[in-house]
């Protein structure tokens, strides 16, 4: 049944002409048939690159908004239209703008995971593979980083000659994980690395071997002589590596740490995608835009 609906929508994303994205969260039949995995501005980035005139975003919100900035000539759909991202909206344009006002001497560091209207207030875009180079080459010292507070301080404290203001904000499904969890997973899998996500909070964080975005994460149990890990970020990761590296041992740090956003979108629902009966055009006014492309043009150019 699986395969049956992934050869149609092979069919139709070719008869269409469309490119699939699908962030490295999504499941494995999902994976399957799309362009292009991983990250979500990695993806924004192939997307661009293509010349399909459409393409499909499995993911959420955000990283559809992105594809389309980085794409404005393309159609762009998001797979689900309820997939959104709690950390993304969280915080809003205005309530920035009021902290702005009180903060005027701060450049408003904006985490990648944020609204295109978000953006438009902010300064400088980051990713979690790249928030520590960019806010390095930043000129100004002083950095307010939205809205994730656990990435911002993890940037921190590997800048200490810079003057750190963070907000309470981040993402639910890694701050579910404690340090708890950790010590539990320790003791039941002594002979293992820790790898984790910066989104975690600090406590888990200081116990981490590794810590890096999603394909960082993947990247380095792929390639590290370990044969057992420990993963602190999106239990789908644990999946993927096992298919990934079957000679290999992966282990949840938490059985609790899922994405429900993410698991909104279906293979069903990509293919009726492809058929045309399902999913949201992203169209973005042209002031969203414009200040959106401003803030990931300015991250482009620092790193």
């Amino acid at each position: 049944m699986i395969k049956d609906v992934q050869q149609e929508i092979l069919k139709l994303k070719k008869e269409k002409d469309m490119c699939i994205l699908a962030h490295c969260y999504q499941s494995p039949e999902i994976l399957e048939i799309a362009d292009f995995t991983g990250d979500s501005f990695a993806l924004s980035v192939e997307a661009s690159k293509v010349e399909n005139k459409t393409v499909i975003m499995c993911g959420v919100r955000f990283m559809a908004e992105t594809v389309k900035i980085l794409s404005p000539d393309k159609k762009v759909i998001l797979s689900n239209p309820v997939a959104g991202c709690p950390m993304a909206e969280m915080m809003d344009r205005e309530v920035i703008s009021l902290v702005k006002e009180q903060y005027p001497d701060y450049t408003v560091v904006a985490y990648i995971n944020t609204t295109s209207e978000l953006k438009t207030v902010c300064d400088v875009c980051v990713t979690s593979s790249s928030a520590l180079k960019i806010c390095r080459k930043i000129e100004n010292d002083n950095i307010l980083f939205i809205p994730d507070c656990n990435l911002g301080d993890w940037v921190s404290k590997r800048l200490p000659e810079k003057n750190f203001k963070l907000l309470n904000g981040g993402c639910p499904t890694h701050a579910r994980m404690s340090e708890n969890d950790v010590i539990k997973a320790k003791e039941a899998h002594p002979n293992t690395l820790f790898l984790v996500h910066p989104e975690c909070t600090p406590d888990v964080v200081k116990h981490a071997d590794f810590v890096g975005s999603t394909t960082g994460i993947m990247d380095f149990a792929k390639k590290s002589d370990a044969e057992e890990f420990i993963i602190g970020t999106e239990n789908s990761i644990v999946t993927h590596l096992q298919l990934s590296c079957p000679d290999k041992l992966f282990y949840p740090l938490s059985k609790d740490c899922i994405c429900h956003n993410m698991k909104a979108t279906t293979l069903v629902d990509v293919l009726n995608c492809c058929k045309g009966v399902f999913g949201e055009e992203i169209v973005l006014d042209d002031d969203i835009y414009s200040g959106a492309k401003k803030c990931i043009d300015e991250m482009i150019r620092l790193g």
